[in-house]
């Protein structure tokens, strides 16, 4: 026994790993401060590391910036590149313009399949019932609103007024189930291909487009606008992108798929098209009679 207390080097390790086991239970303790010991530590520590990662972090911004200055050079010629590419196609754009005018000139031309004033209108009333068919809007006679103006969103056409009282409107969206309520739509491209819009399909959530030539080639993706040729909707009005492509019942002509580019169950805001051209009895309104005061197109 007095042999193993004279072995001091032994005795100071055993005391020394009982210490350093009870500082390590004591600080695995939950605790919302540490201690003297601890604070040291951490101290000497963090400025070593502070001494270390200051001089990295300078090198690596260094590195950094020369890397940013070398992509800032390549983005600097894409975007002189894009500028002269827009620059020309701004010039090209005006000479159009100019072109137009004076063929308009021309041929005495004052109305525009394009041309409408819009009237911003906000939804009121919704029936459960016809949820995905009509809204009341708050515009009406009052507000030069008529029967068959096209109404839409900043996304894309929703429907058209069918019904109209002396401070609200009627509107039957593009996802009514009625059979007889048809768009004059076009897909534009080199060749512009041209059909109508006839019927909603729900399961899908999408509309039909129908009576495209067979000969034309129709792809997923494409855009669909309305053609202006209706009589009742402006050219150009956004109605949404091919899905899909198929034939019809008889294989005589093809129909698309179309998924609507504005939100039918979603809607708080429209704007009614006010036509500056003159509205025609055309495609767009077979004047098939559903209710009392609606045309059921």
């Amino acid at each position: 026994m007095p042999r193993f207390f004279s072995n001091k080097r032994l005795i100071l390790l055993l005391v020394g790993v009982i210490v350093l086991v009870a500082l390590i239970a004591f600080s695995l303790k939950d605790r919302q401060s540490a201690n003297l010991p601890e604070k040291m530590v951490k101290d000497v520590v963090g400025f070593g590391q502070s001494l270390i990662s200051k001089p990295a972090h300078s090198i690596t911004g260094f590195f950094d910036d020369i890397d940013g200055i070398l992509n800032t050079y390549e983005e600097n010629k894409t975007l002189k590149a894009r500028l002269t590419e827009y620059a020309s196609t701004e010039v090209e754009l005006a000479d159009i313009k100019e072109e137009n005018e004076r063929l308009r000139k021309i041929i005495d031309k004052k109305d525009d399949l394009r041309a409408y004033d819009p009237v911003q209108a906000t939804v009121i009333s919704r029936n459960p019932d016809q949820w995905e068919e009509k809204i009341i809007v708050d515009k009406g006679a009052k507000q030069g609103i008529k029967r068959n103006m096209a109404v839409l969103t900043a996304n894309g056409l929703v429907g058209k007024v069918v019904l109209v009282t002396p401070f609200t409107s009627t509107v039957e969206l593009l996802s009514t189930e009625n059979q007889n309520f048809r768009v004059s739509a076009m897909i534009p491209g080199k060749k512009d291909i041209f059909g109508l819009m006839e019927g909603y399909d729900p399961e899908r959530g999408e509309l039909i487009m129908k009576r495209i030539d067979s000969s034309f080639e129709v792809k997923v993706g494409q855009k669909v606008m309305s053609s202006g040729l209706g009589g009742i909707f402006p050219k150009g009005l956004l109605i949404g992108e091919v899905t899909e492509v198929s034939t019809d019942d008889y294989g005589l002509t093809k129909l698309a798929y179309v998924r609507p580019a504005a939100e039918f169950s979603m809607l708080d805001h429209v704007m009614i098209a006010k036509r500056q051209s003159a509205t025609v009895k055309g495609t767009d309104d077979p004047g098939t009679s559903a209710t009392e005061g609606e045309d059921g197109s």
